[in-house]
């Protein structure tokens, strides 16, 4: 079974971007895509209300990094430290070598490739420093944009489940793609 330890937090970094560790200082940027129906428009998640609520999301993904049970880093451009998006490994599953990368970003920041590089980098520390097997990602079918990133970065379509999620007053399928280690 797999050990995962993300102490110390490990950034990343690309050509453009830095992914650091979500604090909260980014509470305005947590706030604003959380509380933003457009980019919560494929999360099947409540939105953030309030300062309060953005406060104790962050404490959440505090939680998951320090018991070692998930990882999200705040997406940001090299040349100024504000959070524009997040990525992250959720639902690890040490015993699968698994997990599933999850990410959003503000949508004036759509269309840049910055998620493609974000993932990119994500999925190699899944597997060359996590050791993950396979890496999923768990999308809403109408989330055209997400899956051609995916695609882009090397996923594959592997199922299609009819209404298996209820939320809201109504059931959604979900698509799940996912990339082997190779």
């Amino acid at each position: 079974m797999l050990t995962i330890n993300f102490s110390p937090f490990p950034n990343l970094e690309t050509e453009r971007l830095l992914l650091r560790r979500v604090d909260t200082n980014d509470i305005k940027e947590i706030f604003a895509l959380r509380s933003n129906p457009e980019t919560m428009k494929y999360i099947p998640r409540p939105l953030v209300k309030t300062d309060e609520d953005a406060l104790e999301h962050i404490a959440m993904i505090d939680t998951k990094i320090e018991t070692n049970e998930g990882i999200n880093w705040a997406i940001t451009l090299k040349d100024n430290p504000k959070l524009i998006g997040v990525i992250g490994h959720y639902r690890i599953k040490p015993e699968h070598y698994r997990a599933e990368i999850g990410y959003m970003l503000l949508p004036e920041y759509h269309g840049k490739g910055i998620v493609s590089e974000a993932v990119n980098e994500a999925v190699n520390y899944g597997f060359k420093i996590m050791k993950l097997h396979s890496i999923e990602a768990i999308l809403d079918p109408e989330n055209h944009g997400s899956a051609k990133v995916l695609e882009k970065n090397g996923f594959v379509k592997e199922a299609h489940l009819k209404e298996n999620e209820f939320f809201e007053g109504r059931f959604l399928d979900t698509v799940i793609y996912s990339i082997l280690n190779k």
